[in-house]
């Protein structure tokens, strides 16, 4: 037997390859000849390696690796017909979660081992090797501070260590708290550069520092960007220019020199809080306070308006009149999906009638009219300045006879009506489409009138019935000539976008042409996000309608007494008896009436959240 204290030579167990040693075969293949060309696609492809390396399961074929980072179509299609290829070859029988027998692997690239390139005149530059021997170590990535990378990373991190923190930040938020940190804009590029301090944000995923989840997108940082950003912000304060010396990477630098990753064939980016997802005639900048200066004569805003400089997240906003132009934004599911040929008849049938419109993505409604500002192009630039939106108070929500029955039956008719009356816009417009007829549905048409005059009479919302799609384009036609005339010589002012959303601020008093206070379209379309995050209260309210027989008027008036499920219960745990418990919201009054929520409602509140166990 061998001593215990004796050390025991041997040879090294083999790490675990990888389960894919064909297709890692045919990518380094591809991207061996990529390099011999020239082809930027080299770089694709090593990305695409190094996240099959990381792949622990096998691969069947090259449809299933499009799961993994970036795997597009292209690259999975090349795979496809190399595998079938490969089958014809060998037999469908052929093994594939290993290399075949009579084929080594291709041999690693032993630069040592390379013979000197021809040219004795100019030997190359030898790169200094760390002491010690051994391969070149990868350098550690510190953004530099001021850059991009760093504002993200100490922004998110202080917003961890604050009180009731939640983790995370949307878009919105991450730039407007980064924004002071940073010497770059987060939303205007450079002069004469596409790329902005956000293009850093892309980096620091790659490298693991940044997790984005959700839709709309949620910001946080991982393990490792939690250490890097503690480091960065004990260091940052002493820190002065220069002071990270040769070991500070700047990330904004590397991605405006390396560029945007390109998207793989069939790949799109889905993040709600980027662009719109159709192509706009100009970007909207209406989060933008930095405008002020030569293009941008036409709107005067704050001059406390600054990066980060304000206390008020929203800059102020003026348009006078003259400086800005009516404009409809038309949701684009209202042009795409379904029946295609239908949906193109209402963009068609728009510009027959001359109006100008724009296709953008919109949280809620279908069609609405904002004040866009006319900007003028800046003498040595490419693109004009982006210009301010602000969201004139109307806003459409249409709906055809069919689609209204189905969101009546599948609840989303309710739902919809709930977000027109909250999304900050004060005089909603219900447009009823006939289109076909009303007597093959799955409800009868009584059901259906009943619900269009309830939306009328009871919701406030003003109904228009058109018969068919060039009757509905005939009236956003009508409509958007209307507001071009009575805000012509209106003077336009945004109004920061309120907390507890939905909530509409008081008219002003009357004038001779008073001003108009509105939203900015950026704040009215993350407002009216349907997923956002969401406070206590406002899924409280959800959690009460839906409750059979309680509307958004029932829940907003047990709001106002009890803002939250806790009180609500104390409120319950302080009456004496079960009669008096049943009563509790009996005496709740709601809606323009201010009638009582009765007995009935009152006893299935009371029920649902004073019985233990399943409700009988």
């Amino acid at each position: 037997a061998m001593a215990s204290g004796q050390v025991q030579f041997g040879r090294k167990r083999a790490v675990p390859g990888c389960p894919n040693p064909l297709f890692l075969r045919w990518l380094t293949e591809l991207r061996d000849s990529a390099a011999e060309k020239g082809q930027r696609t080299q770089f694709t492809y090593q990305k695409a390696i190094g996240s099959l390396r990381k792949y622990p399961l096998p691969l069947r074929n090259g449809r299933e690796a499009k799961i993994l980072q970036h795997f597009g179509d292209g690259i999975c299609r090349i795979l496809d017909e190399r595998l079938e290829q490969y089958y014809s070859e060998h037999g469908p029988d052929a093994p594939i979660h290993s290399l075949p027998e009579d084929d080594a692997p291709p041999p690693r690239r032993n630069r040592s081992a390379e013979p000197p390139p021809e040219r004795p005149q100019a030997s190359p530059r030898k790169r200094r090797q760390p002491a010690g021997g051994g391969g070149r170590r990868a350098r550690e990535y510190v953004p530099q501070k001021g850059s991009g990378g760093y504002a993200v990373l100490v922004a998110l991190y202080r917003h961890s260590q604050a009180a009731g923190s939640c983790g995370f930040l949307l878009k919105s938020e991450l730039q407007r708290e980064a924004q002071p940190l940073c010497d770059k804009s987060f939303t205007l590029p450079e002069p004469g550069s596409k790329y902005t301090a956000w293009s850093s944000v892309s980096t620091l995923i790659q490298k693991d520092l940044l997790l984005k989840t959700h839709s709309p997108a949620r910001y946080s940082l991982t393990e490792k960007g939690r250490e890097l950003a503690e480091r960065l912000e004990k260091r940052g304060s002493p820190l002065k220019d220069g002071a990270q010396g040769s070991q500070t990477v700047d990330l904004t630098e590397e991605e405006e020199e390396e560029g945007e990753e390109e998207p793989q064939p069939g790949e799109t980016r889905t993040e709600c809080e980027e662009e719109p997802a159709v192509a706009l005639p100009a970007r909207t900048g209406a989060e933008d306070p930095g405008l002020s200066g030569a293009g941008n004569s036409q709107a005067s805003g704050s001059s406390k308006a600054s990066w980060g400089g304000s206390s008020d997240p929203t800059p102020e906003v003026t348009l006078l009149p003259g400086t800005f132009e009516i404009l409809l934004c038309v949701d684009f599911i209202e042009t795409t999906g379904g029946s295609s040929a239908r949906k193109q008849e209402l963009v068609l049938e728009l510009r027959r009638n001359g109006v100008q419109f724009d296709v953008r993505k919109l949280h809620v409604g279908d069609f609405l009219w904002v004040a866009r500002q006319r900007v003028d192009f800046v003498p040595g630039q490419l693109r004009a300045p982006p210009a301010r939106e602000l969201v004139l108070d109307y806003i459409v929500e249409r709906k055809r006879m069919d689609d209204l029955c189905g969101s009546i039956i599948d609840g989303r008719f309710r739902e919809q009506k709930f977000r027109l009356k909250r999304c900050g816009l004060r005089k909603p417009i219900y447009l009823v489409e006939n289109y076909r007829s009303a007597t093959h549905l799955s409800l009868p048409e009584s059901t259906l009138s009943q619900a269009i005059v309830n939306t009328q009479v009871v919701d406030g919302f003003f109904v228009k019935r058109t018969q068919d799609v060039r009757e509905s384009a005939a009236y956003l036609t009508v409509m958007t000539r209307f507001l071009q005339r009575i805000y012509a010589n209106r003077t336009l002012q945004s109004r920061s976008g309120d907390e507890d959303w939905g909530v509409l601020p008081p008219q002003p008093p009357p004038s001779p042409t008073p001003p108009c206070s509105l939203l900015t379209f950026t704040d009215f379309n993350q407002g009216a996000v349907k997923n956002k995050a969401q406070t206590v209260k406002e899924v409280f309210a959800r959690q009460l309608m839906q409750i059979s027989g309680i509307s958004g008027d029932k829940a907003a008036a047990v709001l106002e007494q009890y803002s939250t499920v806790s009180s609500l219960l104390q409120a319950y745990d302080s009456c004496t008896t079960e009669q008096e418990r049943e009563r509790l919201l009996s005496s709740v009054r709601y809606g323009k009436l201010h009638r009582n929520l009765g007995p009935v409602l009152s006893r299935t509140v009371c029920q649902l959240y004073c019985t233990p166990g399943p409700l009988p």
